[in-house]
């Protein structure tokens, strides 16, 4: 089945091997993909590294910090080491604050603008260079609902995930000419090893499955296999589009 996604052999980069970053890992590998993924959290890789061998699956991972562009510019080449140039890219890091507008601080804004969506510039202008130079390339951004809807108590992330929207565009628009798409996918109320003790108290897992006409909650895997698809043969003629994992979630 997953010869139908033309992935065999071909190098894919992960930033990010927890929740979402993880399963696209997996799911990549599972379609044949040569993948390396980029974690700062050693237990985390070996978590997503052993997830693969217990399928008869090969990750490789490096452990690295990615908060400034020289260390984002040196991942991509370390990288290139392990897999030759990318022919998948998922940039699939992020991190929320969920507090009212006037209790954050400016190093909250710039912390979380940094990690959010400057290391996806960082990154993806790296890759896309090195794209460029082969003349072909698949990159997914983990965008977000909350580029679009206007959650209380999001703000920053709400507004790395617009910026990751509007970057993925631009980026889709120059680089076409060259073989390269550029999309996104946009989960919605997805439960994670990072979300699970949020939706576990005061009954926030109940009030976020009232809102998605799915009546559910998504699991990592099926954001992942929209990925996938993004990055593979069979999406060759999509490009500059965020597509939303969110059981209708943005309808309403």
């Amino acid at each position: 089945m997953a010869g139908w996604l033309n992935l065999e052999g071909k190098g894919a980069l992960v930033i990010g091997a927890g929740g979402l970053g993880g399963a696209t890992a997996q799911s990549l590998a599972a379609a044949g993909a040569r993948v390396a993924v980029v974690d700062r959290d050693e237990r985390t890789l070996d978590a997503a590294a052993s997830t693969a061998r217990a399928a008869d699956l090969e990750i490789l991972t490096l452990q690295a910090d990615i908060s400034t562009p020289e260390a984002c510019r040196a991942v991509v080449a370390a990288c290139v080491d392990l897999i030759g140039t990318p022919r998948a890219f998922v940039h699939a890091v992020g991190r929320n604050d969920r507090r009212p507008i006037v209790e954050l601080g400016d190093d909250d804004w710039e912390s979380i603008l940094r990690l959010n969506l400057s290391t996806a510039w960082w990154l993806g202008q790296e890759v896309g260079r090195r794209m460029i130079a082969e003349g072909e390339g698949r990159i997914v951004f983990v965008s977000s609902v909350s580029a679009l809807l206007a959650h209380a108590h999001h703000a920053p992330y709400a507004a790395s995930k617009g910026g990751i929207n509007q970057l993925m565009r631009v980026m889709a628009r120059e680089w076409a000419p060259h073989g390269i798409t550029v999309n996104a996918v946009g989960p919605g109320y997805i439960e994670t090893d990072l979300t699970r003790a949020y939706l576990d108290r005061d009954g926030h897992r109940e009030s976020l499955e009232s809102l998605v006409p799915a009546r559910r909650l998504g699991v990592p895997s099926e954001v992942a296999d929209a990925a996938t698809f993004l990055l593979s043969d069979r999406a060759g003629f999509i490009t500059g589009q965020c597509v939303y994992v969110d059981g209708g979630r943005t309808l309403v």
